[in-house]
């Protein structure tokens, strides 16, 4: 058993270790493990994606690719197993694992003929170890067998030379050892039948062959793997994105008020820094886009079609404006949104050139990775300002956040609005085309719900009686805050204090002195827009279009 479980491990980790750096070479969306990954998350229902979110936050990527490597490491510990006591069942197995990783590769939506070549070439490395470890497992497990003297040689005819030498056997068959028997029997042992596997303990030469073949296998796998990672750092864009000099903005972005920021400790900071803005994307590995490379077509319900390198996005006027982006999966109170500052060519001025036919309703983009989001034309043209970003809080886009080029559009949730690494813009209709999380059953027009969150306090730790403040953030992207209140144990509402704000498209922070007395209480929050809409107290999930509900937090007061 030992010795089919490191088989089994060795051998994938071979396998794995080709692949990682054929895909090196070829690009990493057809390694097995990304492929694999992928198209997981493709076929993940909204309500499992939606529990990953919650649970795994940042680290959801993380968990996918380590299920995969724990369910990949099971089922290499059975193909071992299996090859060792019937080679053929294992090569099998390994046929099977081929089989998930090529499937995966092709249906990738930008896969190309080179994608197969990482499983393939994986796969015959893996074979070949393996039929290594396990011919050496055998050959080391077989017992010695005695001389035979000349005559009985020749008593056996010319036929029986090559048993003599010692006995072929047939590659496609075990290599278990046939069972022993005494010197005196005078009769070889008996053919065919299933034969038992080796013991994990192998005499002193057979187990020093094993060990020899497994040391070069991983140490194979380890100069793979490294290789593979050296080829893939070499498409990295970081370099790029460093020497990047952006224009100076036609307009800027309104100066912060006084006030913009409460100063409570604890809550969130109206500007959010970029390595702290949430990130919510179907990228397993982050798309490495040069920006001399990159272009921009826009087409489909158009008087003329367009295409835009990277220079002349730049050469375009450049606006810069104050905007939140939330993600439809953030649960009431939730930490997927975030503000930052935006700089980027506006959209509408774009489509007015393109020239937008009659009938036209939605813009779906793609992005380099095949992912696809489809925005209302009409929001994108009411005069909000609708961006390709190509920077935010003043330094280029990071590769995460989708760099070189992104969409930005306030008061929309990401997935109809916020397209990363975009490629494609195609004009057409809703009845058209169905993006990408439309398909998975969300909805089609997704403006942003009026919310509130509650940061201080956070129910972590006790407070201590007496005046403390309750405060968070509320948003209503393109509508505004007007207010937000406060209750304590489901009494009065209470109206809290506002800080200032540069526009309509970003959160707003607020605070209530509360004067807490001790005991366990529960805290609530609500909204309210400028279009005298309040937020709503009746719970509903994030699918198909965005959580409702009051936040609330549980506080012990000491």
């Amino acid at each position: 058993m030992t010795i089919g479980v490191v088989t089994g491990l060795i051998t994938a980790a071979v396998a794995l270790g080709a692949g990682q750096l054929v895909a090196g070479i070829t690009g990493s969306e057809g390694s097995p493990v990304v492929a694999v990954g992928s198209a997981a998350i493709d076929l993940t229902p909204p309500p499992l994606k939606n529990f990953a979110i919650s649970t795994f936050g940042a680290n959801d990527k993380t968990a996918l690719v380590t299920g995969i490597l724990i369910l990949l490491a099971i089922f290499a510990v059975a193909i071992g197993v299996a090859a060792v006591r019937r080679f053929s069942v294992g090569v099998a197995g390994l046929a099977v694992f081929t089989a998930i990783g090529l499937a995966a590769a092709v249906t990738r939506p930008t896969s190309h003929a080179a994608d197969v070549l990482p499983s393939l070439i994986g796969a015959a490395a893996g074979l070949l170890v393996m039929t290594r470890l396990v011919r050496a497992a055998h050959e080391a497990a077989a017992p010695a067998r005695p001389a035979r003297a000349p005559a009985a040689t020749a008593a056996a005819g010319p036929g029986a030379a090559p048993q003599a030498a010692g006995e072929a056997r047939d590659p496609s068959a075990s290599w278990a050892p046939r069972p022993a028997v005494p010197a005196s029997a005078g009769a070889p042992p008996p053919a065919g039948g299933h034969r038992g596997a080796p013991d994990a303990d192998l005499p002193g030469p057979g187990r020093r062959q094993f060990l020899v073949t497994s040391t070069v296998a991983v140490v194979a796998v380890g100069a793979a793997g490294l290789a593979g990672r050296a080829l893939a750092e070499r498409k990295s864009v970081s370099q790029a994105l460093a020497a990047l000099r952006l224009p100076a903005p036609a307009r800027r972005a309104p100066a912060l008020p006084a006030g913009t920021d409460l100063q409570v400790p604890g809550l969130s900071p109206f500007v959010t820094p970029n390595g702290s803005f949430y990130r919510v994307d179907t990228a397993l590995v982050l798309p490495q886009v040069e920006p001399s490379s990159w272009q921009l077509r826009i087409h489909g319900m158009v008087t003329r079609e367009m295409t835009l390198t990277f220079d002349d996005l730049l050469k375009l006027p450049l606006l810069e404006d104050w905007i939140t982006l939330c993600c439809v999966s953030n649960p009431v109170g939730g930490p997927y949104i975030g503000n930052a500052r935006w700089l980027g060519a506006s959209l509408s001025r774009l489509l007015r050139a393109a020239g937008i036919r009659a009938g036209a309703e939605q813009l779906l983009c793609t992005s380099v990775d095949g992912f696809t989001s489809g925005t209302p034309v009409q929001t994108v043209m009411d005069g909000r300002d609708a961006l390709l970003a190509v920077a935010m809080n003043g330094s280029a886009l990071p590769v995460a956040h989708g760099f070189p080029a992104r969409m930005v559009v306030p008061g929309l949730y990401g997935y109809v609005s916020a397209c990363k690494w975009i490629t494609d813009i195609k004009v057409t209709t809703f009845g058209g085309e169905y993006a990408y999380w439309v398909q998975r059953g969300w909805s089609q027009r997704a403006p942003i719900k009026t919310e509130s969150r509650i940061d201080v306090p956070n129910g972590a730790s006790a407070v201590r009686a007496g005046r403390t403040p309750i405060a968070g953030v509320a948003w209503a992207q393109h509508k505004g805050i007007e207010a937000v209140e406060v209750r304590v144990d489901g009494g009065g509402w209470n109206q809290a204090r506002l800080a200032a704000v540069p526009g309509l498209d970003t959160w707003r922070q607020w605070v209530w002195e509360w004067d807490a007395t001790h005991g366990n209480h529960v805290i609530e929050a609500r909204a309210t827009d400028r279009t005298g809409y309040t937020q709503t107290a009746a719970l509903a999930p994030p699918e198909p279009n965005g959580a409702t509900g009051y936040p609330t937090v549980n506080v012990t007061v000491q």
